[in-house]
């Protein structure tokens, strides 16, 4: 058997090389090999150069050493967006500068791939793919686009490097036959999966076969962040180093790639919503924390606020519910050891709001016991139409005064009865504002949204009126466009390709926001069944919403279900 250790991208990081050898050898390697990239986002270009000679390795050119041995102005990386390129520009002009004369020339005699037959393996070796040198080979490329790499190729085994994250799979040809791809990773910094580790990987080749072993490296990584530091190049590049997610050279992941990190935007693509208009949520603005990335998971673009649906059976069949919720709807109640869990989680993933919506929550008998329950973890938001406080009802509502953390809140379509009763039922408009009343004399804290509709426009500032006069300030008054989901065919078209998520969970499982959380009205905005844990429905919010911008770039609009 013939064992063959690869790496990739050692970016001027002595310190990660120096274990690859050690490392290597340890397990075996008869043959070590760097796949190219030896410069970048580290400082000490040169350390690496005696390393690799002295080491004994076998080495490719990838972009850097052909644009570094060409002269050449930048890297020839492969990247398109700005933000990216001018970090690249940064870790370029410092490797040029810092790259001796003798270096640059040993990387102009280095081939930019390798083929050879070892123990009866066709064994490919590049840099990016076989199709070109800063060609990203992402792990999530479509059938297609593997299919295409590996056709050009042909071989039994082809490793590659330069997309910085490692992963094996063996793809079938148009040929009928089958090749290993092997992506190495790269030393030179994190694979953004939050450790301090890097990667290579061991190919074992023996009578016409392979198989490869992707090898996690431990190494000293704070030597290398000090390293950087003290060079003065970005603080985002040792950040990466020390904590394990990229700060950096981010647009270039694919959307798959990306949500599994722990940063998705550049700050200064992400606008300030700040001001949107009758936004009851926390402060979302763009966190001034110094680093030029930031989560899209507790940004305005998606809100760390969940939606839960304890029920969709509602007293009222509203002639605009999004949701479909009547008398005769589907009950799917949510019980009350699901909602625990969820409580757990919810907490376990970042979440701080919890909205408890339905169908009518007071339809549920033990409602007030998981308000109370939510709000020891959560500030608490509960959707109702206050129309069932009354008897047993009323009871539990007492034993929500003075709970800190919770708000309900009520919808009132008007400042008469006139259009809420229209789309709501006779005398509804008169009940819910007894709930109100009832609420507010208990010390409850309540707001108001009303939907605003052909009945009702122009009404808002007369109902904020009205209701100043019964304990609500106008402040906690809001009105939300009318929504085309549900039973309404009228109103405002949202769709998950233009409307910020706010992650909803039903019994019927995720959801991209709560005016689609009915499955059977909005198929289009389901993620997944209730057997998805909740930590990958947000990663699938997240991969979904960056495959959508990348469409053309754009970021959605704000429409919240609660203001």
């Amino acid at each position: 058997m013939v064992r063959i250790a690869l790496c990739g991208g050692v970016y001027s990081n002595p310190y990660a090389l120096r274990s690859f050898l050690a490392d290597a050898r340890a397990r075996g390697a008869q043959r070590l090999v760097c796949l190219g990239d030896f410069g970048a986002y580290g400082a000490e270009p040169e350390a690496v150069f005696p390393l690799l000679r002295e080491g004994g390795v076998e080495c490719l050119a990838g972009n850097y050493e052909v644009a570094i041995g060409s002269g050449q102005t930048d890297c020839g990386c492969g990247y398109a967006d700005d933000a990216d390129n001018a970090f690249a520009q940064i870790a370029y002009d410092y490797t040029f500068a810092n790259t001796s004369v003798a270096f640059a020339a040993w990387m102009r005699t280095l081939p930019t791939e390798h083929r050879e037959t070892v123990a009866g393996v066709d064994l490919h070796l590049v840099h990016g793919s076989t199709l070109a040198v800063n060609d990203f080979w992402w792990s999530s490329l479509d059938e297609d686009a593997h299919r295409a790499r590996v056709d050009a190729s042909g071989a039994d085994v082809v490793c590659c490097t330069h997309s910085g994250l490692p992963w094996t799979r063996r793809i079938t040809r148009s040929d009928g036959g089958e090749t290993l791809v092997v992506n190495v990773g790269v030393l030179g910094r994190p694979a953004n999966d939050g450790g301090t580790h890097v990667w290579y990987a061991l190919l074992d080749l023996e009578d016409g076969s392979a198989s490869a072993t992707l090898v996690p490296l431990e190494y000293d990584w704070a030597a290398q962040a000090a390293s950087i530091r003290a060079a003065g190049l970005p603080e985002a590049f040792a950040e990466s180093i020390e904590t394990g997610w990229l700060t950096t050279c981010l647009e270039i992941l694919p959307p798959a790639e990306r949500s599994r990190g722990r940063f998705q935007l550049y700050k200064s693509a992400v606008p300030d919503f700040r001001a949107a208009a009758g936004s009851w949520g926390a402060d979302l603005a763009v966190p001034d924390d110094g680093r030029p990335v930031m989560p899209l998971f507790g940004s305005a673009l998606f809100p760390p606020r969940l939606w839960l649906y304890t029920n969709f059976d509602c007293n009222l069949a509203c002639d605009y519910c999004s949701v479909a919720s009547s008398p005769r709807a589907r009950p799917r109640r949510l019980d009350r050891e699901r909602f625990s869990a969820l409580l757990a989680d919810a907490v376990a993933e970042g979440f701080t709001e919890l909205y408890v919506t339905g169908g009518e929550p007071f339809l549920v008998a033990d409602l007030v016991d998981m308000l109370l329950e939510a709000t020891e973890c959560l500030d608490v938001v509960c959707l109702t139409n206050a129309m069932l406080y009354r008897g047993r009802r009323r009871e539990q509502l007492a034993r929500l005064a003075g709970v800190e953390g919770l708000t309900l809140q009520t919808s009132l379509d008007g400042p008469d009865p006139a259009a809420h009763d229209a789309l709501r039922g006779r005398g509804s408009w008169v009940r819910a504002m007894e709930g109100l009343d009832l609420a507010v004399s208990l010390g409850l804290p309540v707001r108001v949204g009303m939907t605003e509709t052909e009945h009702n426009a122009g009404q808002g500032d007369a109902l904020r009126t009205l209701l100043a006069g019964h304990g609500v300030p106008p402040e906690r008054v809001a009105v939300r466009p009318l929504i085309a989901r549900g039973h309404s065919d009228a109103g405002m078209a949202i769709g998950e390709d233009d409307t910020v998520p706010e992650l909803t969970v039903t019994t019927d499982g995720w959801h991209w926001h709560p005016a689609g959380a009915d499955v059977a009205t909005s198929p289009d905005m389901h993620l997944g069944g209730p057997e998805v844990p909740m930590a990958e429905a947000k990663r699938r919010v997240v991969e979904r919403f960056l495959e959508l911008r990348r469409r053309d770039g754009s970021l959605p609009t704000i429409y919240q279900c609660a203001v």
